[in-house]
């Protein structure tokens, strides 16, 4: 029943008070919407970040020559051949599927439209390794394969640039001086971690590419899909392992290729983007403690004000607990509110933030939670000095106070 009272007392003081409630609980509703707009879109780009590395197939291992990664990167080391993923994929237990693979970029033309893409040479484990499945058409067959027949795969995006809204299977696809017949077409993937358009692609059999196109027979890159349940880290000692003693590497020397696990990429930047959402979480978390401060001096403030009424009711024999409750009561009620109001603006600033940015909205419950208990538990803490004082006032004193 106390607490009743108390709560009435408290809801009757922030109505006839409402501008200065207002303005007291706004420094708990934007620390609490800050903390919960920079996690929901720090795990949403956490998550974004996921699932582009996934899109690149899954337990993939990528190996290149040299010891640098990434786009654009430029290697005096000796490239791979068609030999070396046969090896891996004969002789390297716990792997799934080999994509040899070689790439160039090049202009596609179709009748009177063209546009500039990647010509990319690879096998049928290509589809395997990347978990890349065909929209319409075919995949290649093992005769094409072998003879290096001019047949292609066209990505999305090709297809939306020289074809439109018709279908492009059959057509001849001209690249430079080699025309390759349209047999299938793959699904969309979006865009790569690195942020290149997975879609703008052209894929025909290694050969074909190698005599066609590169004029060459080196692999740039081979692919390799590791069974479910085997162990990434252990395909990956494998491969090197084996690799080295191809690549005649003595005990002393270091390795002229690379091994990338995009599972260890993923966790890595998914733990970074969590690193980083946790330190602006917590410096969002500074202005709670601001807002506490703004609570705690207009509950000062409003124990001067209100000094003859404190007289008064522990004159008539208000218990000294009943006057910190009142005060406490009304506190938390600020801080509530201001907390609840927090959430509805979070939630729609995370929703616009993560709409913008491409990422998948992604509230959570748990830190919706914490942020608002944490919020009313501020408001308590600090709401606690400014009701002691109120109970500990002499009834004397009080009531003769103007």
């Amino acid at each position: 029943m106390m607490f009743w009272n108390s709560l009435l007392v408290a809801l009757r003081e922030i109505r006839h008070n409402v501008m200065r409630s207002f303005l007291t609980v706004l420094g708990i509703v934007i620390g609490v919407a800050a903390v919960i707009t920079m996690v929901t879109v720090g795990e949403g780009a956490a998550a974004h970040v996921t699932s582009q590395i996934e899109s690149l197939g899954t337990n993939l291992l990528i190996l290149r020559p040299g010891q640098r990664l990434g786009p654009g990167t430029a290697s005096t080391a000796p490239s791979f051949d068609r030999e070396d993923a046969e090896v891996i994929e004969r002789e390297v237990r716990g792997v799934l599927a080999v994509a040899p693979q070689s790439s160039r970029g090049s202009v596609a033309v179709a009748a009177s439209r063209n546009w500039s893409s990647i010509v990319t040479g690879s096998t049928s484990g290509f589809f395997e390794v990347r978990d890349w499945p065909l929209s319409q058409g075919r995949r290649f067959t093992a005769g094409e394969l072998r003879a290096g027949t001019a047949v292609c795969i066209l990505g999305q995006t090709v297809v939306r640039e020289l074809f439109a809204a018709r279908s492009p299977e059959g057509e001849i696809v001209r690249l430079g001086k080699l025309g390759c017949t349209v047999i299938g077409v793959l699904a969309a993937k979006g865009q790569s971690p690195m942020g290149t358009d997975q879609d703008n692609l052209v894929l025909m059999p290694l050969r074909t590419f190698q005599r066609r196109v590169a004029g060459s027979t080196s692999v740039s890159m081979i692919q390799i899909a590791v069974q479910p349940g085997s162990s990434t880290s252990r395909v990956k000692r494998d491969i090197e392992r084996l690799m080295r003693e191809r690549r005649r590497i003595g005990p002393t020397e270091d390795d002229d290729f690379s091994v990338l696990d995009t599972r260890e990429l993923a966790d890595t930047l998914s733990g970074t983007t969590r690193v980083l959402t946790l330190l602006l979480g917590s410096v969002a978390g500074v202005s709670l403690l601001v807002g506490g401060i703004g609570i705690m001096n207009i509950m000062l403030v409003s124990v001067t004000e209100r000094t003859r009424e404190i007289g008064i009711r522990l004159a008539i024999g208000a218990l000294e607990r009943e006057v910190l409750m009142q005060f406490l009561v009304e506190s938390g009620v600020l801080s509530s509110l201001g907390g609840a109001f927090g959430i509805v603006l979070a939630l729609g600033l995370s929703r616009v933030l993560t709409g913008v940015m491409g990422v998948p909205f992604l509230p959570s419950a748990r830190v919706i939670g914490v942020a608002f208990g944490f919020a009313a538990g501020v408001g308590l803490l600090f709401g606690y000095f400014p009701a002691r004082r109120a109970a500990r006032l002499d009834p004397i004193d009080a009531l003769r106070h103007e």
